[in-house]
């Protein structure tokens, strides 16, 4: 009656929770708790708003699921106030039949940097003590030497090594000179012979087309014999047609979300792939209904993020990332960076560079963390250089990747960008071809240093290692030493909808200022700032509720809102500090973090001396010196967040 597709076999239509078990189930991984919310929602998903759903999850069946990794280290413990080590210890009280997943960047752990061998080698062994089961490496570069120091550490804990091969293209198919079957082959063969338990193809931008995932599993399944793991994001709009496909070719794994993580920059959700695959060999077994109860769950806390969702688009997929190959959470990166440099304009010139950009940097994969070095260097490029192709501003981790720091890039680099990013490079100017870990010194001594009376653990001592200004900052809010700013605390689904209905009245002209004596003690008055333009509106809070303090924002002129409010456009920010007439110094080219001052006040510097490093998207800018002089004034201090303009020194 049907026909078999690949070597998927129609067999009785079974709609039962308790169906017979499938000739040869597809595995899968969710993703909702790291990728998922990592790549619509920001990463900013706080643990306390995973527990309500965890232990349903758990009664899933999933193959495993990943919880931690990627971002999610980084954003806890600077954005939310989270440590991200109890993460892992408080969901395994919750989900204690499915293994966890975590995204390892190999000798980038969860940095932008590689880090000395004793950093990965504390790192791996408290990420499988704290309970992680199944390590996800991937090297940016694709370079498995990279891989060699934490894979001894995940097998002498004897924990899951899944070897991963990132995804690229240099057309708009797989296939060319460089990203054809025989590049991923012959990976996938480094892999087995490196002892991996299973092999993933990391997809990470959502590029591989149905067909080519067809035949690239066909492939790697006749070429190894481990299990082949798909990982395809949805945001060109294939990504549940690929996993079809890789089904029908027989992957052992894929990789989704529930509903709720799903699509956009996501992976394709759960749900309709179990009702596809019922009546076929590859039935997942899942009980649609408890996915169902468990989307409800979820759908109760998403309101206190879908302000992080982007909406700047009526379509939930974009083609355009086939031709600039930028993963989804660098885009709304590149979007957010370019608005608060008021560049938003810019964007377009950005896709247009990026694909020589790359080029120059030999044609890497773009994946944390090279997709930051080529999209920030990209709009340093735009926003910086007189003509293109100058990189007059160049980034410390592009000049690392030139050295040798990250691994062999795919192809040569430009040598004319590759000299100009090593002049003057403190390793040297010649490149290495070594493994980097090999010319790394150990880093832990100094960070137990560095930590010494604050960090009370490995775990507290690893934080500082791999983020050491945000982490020691971190470390102050955990043990009281600093107060925790208002503005990472977590807010509760009753503020978030008080802050939308404020917003929708303000804009509609609903909300009126009533006079200060008739003014009740429960209502606040607030500044409200939409699309450019501010209000000055009042909010009766309901008895008992506590709204957060409001950001402060640049002192200008608001109108107040009526029931017909008076609309002003707010003027552009200004610099905090006005340079005095025959002054000089160094502005904030863009918003960012003061890493460090090179120079102090009272200093005598020479034009190109390096004075500030700003963190600009996870990016180290440094920033010089534009004339002779005496640093007279240094307005800012390290670990401060800057906008646009401000004024980081005066030099006269």
């Amino acid at each position: 009656m049907f026909d078999n597709h690949g070597i998927v076999k129609m067999t009785d239509m079974n709609y039962s929770a308790d169906r017979p078990k499938a000739e040869n189930p597809i595995k899968i991984q969710d993703l909702s708790f790291r990728d998922g919310h990592q790549s619509i929602y920001a990463t900013r998903g706080r643990t306390e708003d995973m527990l309500p759903m965890a232990e349903m999850m758990d009664e899933v069946g999933f193959y495993s699921m990943e919880v931690w990794g990627g971002a999610t280290f980084d954003t806890m413990h600077r954005f939310l106030n989270e440590d991200p080590w109890e993460r892992i210890k408080t969901l395994k009280k919750y989900i204690k039949k499915t293994p966890f997943s975590m995204l390892l960047r190999g000798q980038n752990l969860v940095g932008y940097r590689n880090y000395a061998d004793d950093v990965v080698e504390n790192f791996v062994e408290r990420a499988a003590v704290n309970g992680i089961d199944i390590f996800r490496v991937f090297d940016a570069l694709n370079d498995f030497r990279n891989f060699e120091t934490c894979v001894k550490v995940i097998k002498k804990n004897q924990k899951h090594f899944q070897g991963t091969i990132c995804f690229s293209l240099t057309e708009q198919r797989m296939g060319g000179e460089i990203y054809n079957i025989d590049y991923y082959l012959d990976k996938a063969k480094q892999l087995e012979a490196m002892g991996a338990d299973s092999i993933c193809i990391k997809d990470m931008a959502g590029l591989v087309a149905p067909y080519d995932a067809y035949n690239l599993v066909k492939a790697l399944k006749s070429t190894v014999k481990l299990p082949i793991h798909l990982h395809t994001h949805f945001t060109s709009g294939m990504g549940d047609l690929a996993l079809f496909k890789a089904i029908e070719a027989g992957v052992d794994i894929i990789d989704t979300c529930m509903a709720p993580y799903a699509y956009r920059t996501s992976h394709a959700a759960v749900e309709p792939l179990v009702i596809s695959l019922l009546g076929t060999n590859r039935d997942t077994g899942f009980d649609i209904k408890k996915l169902n109860q468990i989307d409800e769950e979820i759908e109760k806390i998403t309101p206190k993020y879908k302000h992080l969702l982007d909406t700047s688009k009526t379509a939930i997929i974009d083609t355009n990332v086939i031709i600039h190959q930028t993963p989804g959470g660098m885009i709304s990166n590149l979007v957010s960076q370019l608005r608060a440099m008021g560049a938003e304009d810019k964007l377009e010139q950005v896709y247009a560079q990026l694909p020589g950009v790359r080029k120059d940097l030999g044609m890497i994969p773009l994946v944390t963390p090279t997709s930051q070095i080529v999209g920030i260097q990209t709009v340093n490029n735009v926003l910086f250089d007189k003509e293109q192709g100058e990189y007059s501003r160049i980034t410390n981790e592009v000049k690392d990747l030139c050295y040798g720091l990250y691994g062999k890039t795919t192809r040569e680099m430009n040598p004319e960008v590759q000299k100009k990013g090593l002049k003057d490079y403190p390793r040297g100017e010649e490149p290495i071809s070594c493994r980097p870990g090999d010319i790394l010194t150990p880093e832990m001594p100094d960070v137990k240093e560095k930590a010494k009376g604050i960090a009370k653990s490995i775990d507290d001592e690893l934080i500082v290692a791999l983020y050491p200004l945000t982490g020691i900052r971190f470390l102050k809010w955990k043990y009281g030493m600093e107060p925790v700013p208002e503005d990472v605390k977590p807010k509760s689904i009753e503020e978030i909808k008080a802050q939308e209905e404020l917003i929708r009245k303000a804009i509609a002209g609903e909300v009126v200022e009533k006079p200060k004596k008739d003014k009740p003690e429960n209502v606040r008055e607030f500044d409200v700032f939409v699309d450019g333009e501010y209000f000055k509106v009042e909010v009766a809070v309901p008895e008992g509720f506590q709204a957060a303090p409001v950001r402060n924002i640049p002192q200008v002129n608001r109108p107040v809102a009526s029931a017909a409010p008076a609309r002003s456009t707010a003027p552009a920010a200004t610099p905090s500090v006005a340079l005095a007439d025959g002054q000089k110094g160094i502005v904030a080219p863009m918003p960012g973090m003061i890493v460090s001052y090179e120079k102090k006040q009272g200093d005598t510097v020479k034009a190109g001396d390096t004075v500030v490093v700003l963190e600009a998207m996870k990016m180290n800018n440094n920033l010089t010196a534009p004339c002779d002089g005496t640093i007279v004034s240094i307005p800012q201090k390290m670990g401060d967040t800057v906008a646009k303009n401000d004024i980081l020194c005066v030099i006269e």
